[in-house]
């Protein structure tokens, strides 16, 4: 079962790779027509009701312990090592970042743009399906209708907080992970103190918003140091 819901996982972010590399569409067009679509085809197999599952090597992905340690969280280190060793000790990093900055020039470079964004949308997929095994062995089912719901919003905002860059390029994993924490934080925070589970996205998207209008160019000219203007 898991092996095969991995392997899904991956078939749709080659699906969307091919969408965004091959078609030229439009990334976050990509992703929510999958999104969409994805959740639809869900509810469609499960006819809209809530799958429990009865499998012991699945309960220990969301809910087992390995030395008094999650083991959800080993997950996670292992995924993040592999991720940061194969982008900082290798060219991948590099050229990823040359395309996501200007994959004409990358092209041009004769790098292989193409070759290379699909291969990223099939990592981000079979990753997606690790994060999403965690999530569905967390309530021991199979939910279409609302688990994982709203989560684009927490990843868009942790690779924000992390320091990605919305326009492309530039990354960082580490800060990426730093953001999770941050988010998760907040969120249990405003939990524990009894404020509406709604505050929640309020704040979120407002994070959102204040460091997408931070990262425009037009705010960093105003904010750079008037010597560094001048050059």
């Amino acid at each position: 079962m898991i092996p095969t819901a991995l392997a899904v996982a991956l078939v749709c972010g080659m699906w969307n790779g091919v969408l965004v590399s091959w078609f030229g569409l439009q990334p976050i067009v990509a992703t929510l027509i999958l999104l969409g679509t994805g959740r639809g085809v869900a509810q469609l197999i499960t006819n809209g009701q809530i799958v429990t599952i009865y499998y012991s090597p699945y309960y220990v992905i969301g809910n087992g312990f390995l030395l008094g340690v999650p083991f959800s969280l080993f997950i996670v280190a292992a995924v993040a090592a592999v991720l940061l060793l194969v982008t900082r000790k290798t060219a991948l990093g590099m050229l990823i970042e040359a395309i996501g900055i200007n994959p004409v020039a990358s092209r041009l470079a004769g790098v292989r743009a193409r070759t290379f964004t699909f291969a990223v949308y099939a990592a981000c997929g079979l990753c997606a399906g690790i994060a999403g095994l965690i999530v569905s062995s967390n309530v021991k089912s199979a939910d279409g209708n609302n688990a994982g719901l709203l989560f684009e919003l927490d990843a868009i905002l942790a690779v924000v907080l992390g320091g990605t860059s919305l326009a492309g390029g530039r990354f960082f994993l580490l800060g990426s992970i730093l953001g999770a924490l941050i988010i998760q934080t907040l969120t249990t925070t405003i939990y524990a103190v009894g404020v509406a589970p709604e505050v929640t996205l309020v704040v979120k998207g407002l994070v959102v918003l204040a460091v997408s209008i931070l990262q425009s160019e037009r705010i960093k000219a105003v904010l750079r140091p008037s010597g560094r203007r001048a050059r």
